[in-house]
């Protein structure tokens, strides 16, 4: 059996060491190359027929999910395993979105034992076969709910608001009149369950700040995290410099 060729896209070199060391107790030989951001993984994978991979989820350059929407639009057989400390909503959702038909992929939390992150990358590179951690399988139902599941528009408001966009910012990056902004913001709310939230606590009465308490349960629910909105933040002011210039 030739040496099964593995690239890590892993940035911390403890985490690295550690998969290094895992593949090392294989019972055949595991030829390891690393790359220590997305870009550089991107551009290693490329040069390999059927890319086998073991990616971490938020990196420097590109991040997990955009490293692998990138690859498999350009090799669809590809195989990978996001092994990640997250299990963030926003992650799942995107990853749902990506995936091809037919493509092997896995997904594995990083506080797995060994033996579990030895099980999942052996299943899904060697055995190709999907394996999704089970705590992960939670999300992704929670996720594909029609009840609690956030449609691309009212996951893009979410955003607008956790920027701290008001009404008439938001109407003129989305090309929106004020009341499809609302419209938009009051779905979001809903499918946060805010306006059952606000009806059982009628004593309480219009002492929520619905935009701030949507933010706060979407960091709560794993919707977004501080990593990704730097991203998010960096696209803003990119729009907004436009926005400006246009203006002026």
């Amino acid at each position: 059996m030739e040496p099964l060729q593995i690239l890590i896209a892993e940035d911390n070199p403890k985490d690295f060491e550690f998969l290094e060391q895992l593949l090392a107790n294989f019972e055949f030989d595991c030829r390891i190359e690393r790359a220590h951001n997305g870009q550089v993984a991107l551009d290693m994978a490329m040069r390999r027929d059927a890319p086998l991979v073991i990616s971490d989820i938020q990196m420097p350059e590109l991040n997990g999910i955009e490293f692998a929407r990138t690859l498999w639009q350009r090799k669809p057989e590809a195989r990978i395993v996001f092994w990640s400390q997250y299990k963030d909503e926003m992650y799942v959702r995107a990853l749902s979105k990506i995936v091809p038909p037919e493509t092997v992929y896995g997904y594995i939390l990083k506080s797995n034992t060994k033996e579990r992150i030895a099980s999942a990358i052996l299943t899904v590179l060697v055995d190709e076969q999907c394996w999704i951690d089970p705590e992960v399988r939670k999300v992704q139902g929670r996720a594909r709910h029609s009840q609690t599941a956030l449609s691309d528009i009212e996951f893009e408001a979410l955003l607008d608001i956790s920027l701290g966009l008001t009404d008439n910012l938001i109407a003129q990056r989305r090309y929106l009149s004020r009341r499809g902004v609302q419209s938009r913001l009051n779905s979001l709310y809903n499918k946060l369950g805010l306006d059952q939230e606000q009806f059982n606590n009628e004593k309480i009465g219009d002492a929520f700040n619905l935009r701030n308490r949507a933010v706060a349960v979407a960091f709560r629910r794993g919707l977004l995290n501080a990593f990704e909105l730097e991203h998010d933040e960096e696209e803003f002011q990119g729009w907004l410099k436009q926005f400006k210039k246009g203006r002026g």
